[in-house]
């Protein structure tokens, strides 16, 4: 297995971890390691996926190019991947170096950041991912959690006071004139939930720097700044704008989509695993019951648009399924999974099946989720750990 600067995009689609090849072996590992497939058939989707020079340039993420299929090699935790596994560690701590440089200068010059720079999907929490799931420490992962501190400094801008996270473009990272001013970001998939569901799990495996609690706290301060009464729930938007933080009011009338990347169960998970690492009772508690209160109120479930990983059904299931375990077995959210793996299938019935085998918007996710959802909590592999419900 060879790094390389360039690929086709042919060649990126067998080494996307969202909508390729590299996804699809995550399935399939889990069916051998669950015994309900083979490691043979694993070994054929990995080598299909490591058919092709392996993109390790700076652009390089969780899910794109070498660190997507270091996760999926290091998932399968199959000695004869280790030498792979070896030389990929190499061009990924490289790039992550790189791109920790460039998020400094940054930070040096006053800018604000891309989304891309911090966030799960493309960035350097997704990087610190793969850190913590391959090493569960080590200087690189310590430099991602320190410049993570350094994101949550709040920033100055023409005499606004904005978290260190406020990125000038609209939601897909570009700049537009829909979104003057920029907006603030609460997701997971690209927003601030991300890092903050990243650094409580790293304090959850014993991994802490300098500030990394005081950076917990403060991502946790500012969504509960806009944080939205639900009945015995809340619920938070997915974005924030320039106008709402200047006149301190959301504009938003009411949840929005129950998604893991932009809803409430990603943030309310995300929110839980801040509470457990720091041992805030009260915050475990609220977001535990801010999920709950989402998955009792049918006007938002009737948001859900498909069954993916992503933005539907499935994505509300794995991260009711997290949130339950860690909740305990007393917990209410336990009680409901019967209940929305049967709005699941009822949902994918009327739709007809999934056209694309991705991850995340695709029958793979779905697949994995429904075999969570038959498995005992001691016995679920953590494949989710790329996205950050697991760790």
């Amino acid at each position: 297995m060879t790094a390389a600067t360039r690929q086709l995009p042919s060649d990126a689609a067998k080494q996307s971890l969202g909508r390729g090849l590299a996804g699809r072996a995550l399935l399939d590992i889990e069916q051998a390691r669950t015994g309900q497939g083979s490691w043979a058939r694993a070994h054929e989707q990995i080598t299909k996926m490591t058919g092709v020079p392996v993109a390790a340039h700076v652009k390089s993420s969780l899910f794109e190019g070498a660190p997507a299929i270091a996760y999926v090699l290091a998932t399968a935790e199959q000695p004869t991947y280790e030498r792979a596994l070896t030389t990929l560690d190499h061009h990924i701590d490289a790039l992550t170096r790189e791109r920790l440089r460039r998020a400094h200068r940054r930070i040096d010059r006053g800018l604000l950041p891309e989304l891309r720079e911090f966030d799960l999907i493309s960035g350097l929490t997704g990087l610190g991912v793969y850190q913590l799931r391959r090493r569960g420490g080590g200087e690189v992962l310590d430099a991602v959690l320190a410049y993570l501190v350094r994101l949550c400094e709040p920033l100055s801008l023409n005499r606004q006071i904005l978290p260190g996270w406020w990125t000038a473009n609209d939601t897909a990272d570009h700049p537009s004139e829909y979104w003057p001013g920029g907006h603030g970001n609460l997701g997971v998939a690209h927003g601030i939930s991300g890092p903050l569901a990243f650094m409580a799990l790293a304090v959850r495996h014993g991994r802490q720097v300098s500030g990394q609690i005081d950076a917990i706290q403060a991502i946790c301060s500012w969504l509960d700044h806009w944080q939205q009464a639900a009945g015995e729930g809340a619920w938070w938007p997915g974005t924030i704008t320039r106008h709402e933080v200047e006149s301190d009011a959301l504009q938003q009338p009411g949840p929005q989509r129950p998604s893991w990347c932009y809803g409430t169960p990603g943030i309310a998970r995300a929110q839980q695993l801040a509470g457990l690492a720091l041992n805030d009772r009260t915050r475990q508690h609220l977001a535990e019951a801010a999920l709950l209160s989402c998955i009792a109120d049918d006007t938002q479930l009737a948001q859900l648009g498909d069954t993916t990983l992503c933005h539907g059904w499935a994505g509300l299931i794995q991260a009711t399924i997290r949130a339950a375990a860690d909740a305990g077995p007393q917990s209410p959210l336990s009680a409901e999974l019967p209940e929305l793996g049967r709005r699941l299938d009822e949902f994918a019935q009327s739709q007809g099946s999934q056209q694309h085998a991705n991850l995340l918007e695709g029958s793979t996710g779905v697949d994995l989720v429904r075999m969570a959802a038959t498995s005992t909590a001691e016995s679920i592999f953590t494949w989710d750990a790329c996205l950050l419900l697991s760790g």
